[in-house]
């Protein structure tokens, strides 16, 4: 393990914790949270896809 990516490393756990909390506001049955938990992971997970893609084609 030589080279350790921390930021993509950040992101990718802030997605996961973001689906985790939709299991959470499923749990509680919160409509808008539900919907705002999904909206965020979607928005970091596209943040995290065009990071990446830019340091492909760079």
């Amino acid at each position: 393990m030589k080279n350790f990516n921390f930021p993509m490393f950040l992101l990718s756990s802030l997605v996961i914790l973001m689906f985790l909390l939709v299991g959470v506001a499923i749990a509680f049955r919160s409509i808008g949270f539900i919907i705002l938990f999904l909206a965020i992971g979607f928005i970091i997970m596209g943040i995290g896809i065009s990071i990446k893609r830019k340091k492909v084609t760079s």
